[in-house]
C-alpha cells in the first residue's frame, strides 16, 4: 500500500494542519500567488493560496452564508453589492440568491483564480457567473475602491489573510475607500481571521475601521477548515441599530427573501454578534 501525499498548511509558525491529497487537480504559480486545488476524501475539493487553505467543498457554505446574509438582511434594502476578492464564486452565488439585489460587482486581483475555480470548483459558483446582474472587474481592491465613482449598499471583503496580495485589504487606505464607496446606511463586512490565533489582526482592523465608521464590531462563526476556533468577520456601519436587530425582524426579511440555507438562520444571525471575553478585553485595551 502506497502512502498518500500530504499537504501542510503554513499559515502559523510552530503548528498547523495537514490534508491528505487524493488527486491534484491544478498546481501552478499565477501572476500573483501559488495556487493549488486538490481532492481530499473528507473535505472534497480544497483550494489553497500561498500555502493557506482558502476554501473546501465540505464546509464553504458556513463562511459564505454568514458573510453575505448577515449584512444583506441587516441592511434590509440592499440593491447594489460590491464583493472584493471572492474569485471562487461562492460569495457571488450567495448574493445572487437575494433577488432584490439589482447589481453585483466583484473585484478580483487574480484572473487565474476565477478561471481555474470555474473549472475545478464549479459547485462553488453554481452558475452565478452567468447572472445578468453580475460584473467582474480584474483589479486590485484598494485601487478599485479609491478610484471608483459608484456607490454600494453593502461591501463584502472576501479577502485572504494579510499576507501577499491580500495584505492591502487590511489597510486604512482600503477601509477609507470602502467608506467613501458606501451609500448612506451602507454596511462593510470582511473576513478577519480566527481571533484566538490572529487577535492582533482583529484589534488592528477595529482600530483602523473606527476612524471612518461610527459602529465597528465583529460577528462570528465556527468553520472547521479554518483551524483554531471561531472565525471573526469585521462589521462596520454608521448605524448601530443595524447590528442590534431583533430575531423577529430578521426572520421577516429572511422569509420574504425566500432563502434556503444550511447554516445561517435568524437566530444564528442575532447570536453571532456575541463575542468571547478575551476578544472584548483586547479591543478595549
Amino acid at each position: 500500500m502506497t502512502q498518500k501525499e500530504t499537504w501542510l498548511e503554513t499559515l502559523h509558525d510552530g503548528f498547523g494542519q495537514y490534508f491528505s491529497v487524493d488527486n491534484v487537480l491544478y498546481h501552478n504559480q499565477t501572476e500573483h500567488q501559488d495556487l493549488i486545488i486538490f481532492e481530499n476524501a473528507a473535505l472534497g475539493r480544497v483550494m489553497a493560496l500561498d500555502g493557506v487553505v482558502q476554501t473546501t467543498e465540505r464546509d464553504e457554505f458556513i463562511y459564505h452564508e454568514m458573510l453575505t446574509n448577515v449584512p444583506l438582511l441587516a441592511h434590509g434594502n440592499a440593491r447594489r453589492v460590491l464583493i472584493i476578492g471572492g474569485g471562487d464564486g461562492a460569495m457571488l452565488r450567495e448574493v445572487t440568491r437575494h433577488k432584490s439585489v439589482e447589481q453585483i460587482t466583484m473585484v478580483e486581483i487574480d484572473a487565474a483564480v476565477v478561471d481555474f475555480c470555474r473549472q475545478h470548483l464549479p459547485n462553488h459558483s453554481a452558475g452565478a457567473y452567468d447572472d445578468p446582474r453580475f460584473k467582474l472587474v480584474i483589479d486590485d481592491g484598494v485601487n478599485f475602491v479609491n478610484q471608483c465613482q459608484e456607490k454600494f449598499d453593502v461591501i463584502i471583503s472576501d479577502c485572504t489573510d494579510p499576507i501577499g496580495p491580500g495584505e492591502g485589504l487590511f489597510t486604512s487606505d482600503f477601509y477609507q475607500g470602502c467608506y467613501n464607496s458606501l451609500n448612506e446606511g451602507g454596511i462593510f463586512v470582511a473576513q478577519n481571521g480566527v481571533c484566538f490565533l490572529q487577535q492582533d489582526e482583529a484589534v488592528n482592523s477595529h482600530r483602523k475601521l473606527s476612524h471612518y465608521f461610527k459602529d465597528v464590531s465583529f460577528y462570528q462563526a465556527a468553520i472547521p477548515t479554518y483551524y483554531g476556533g471561531i472565525m471573526t468577520f469585521a462589521w462596520a456601519s454608521n448605524n448601530p441599530a443595524l447590528r442590534q436587530l431583533d430575531v423577529q425582524t430578521i426572520q421577516a426579511r429572511f422569509d420574504a427573501a425566500g432563502l434556503n440555507c444550511r447554516y445561517y438562520n435568524p437566530a444564528i444571525h442575532a447570536g453571532s454578534f456575541a463575542l468571547p471575553q478575551y476578544l472584548l478585553n483586547a479591543l478595549r485595551s
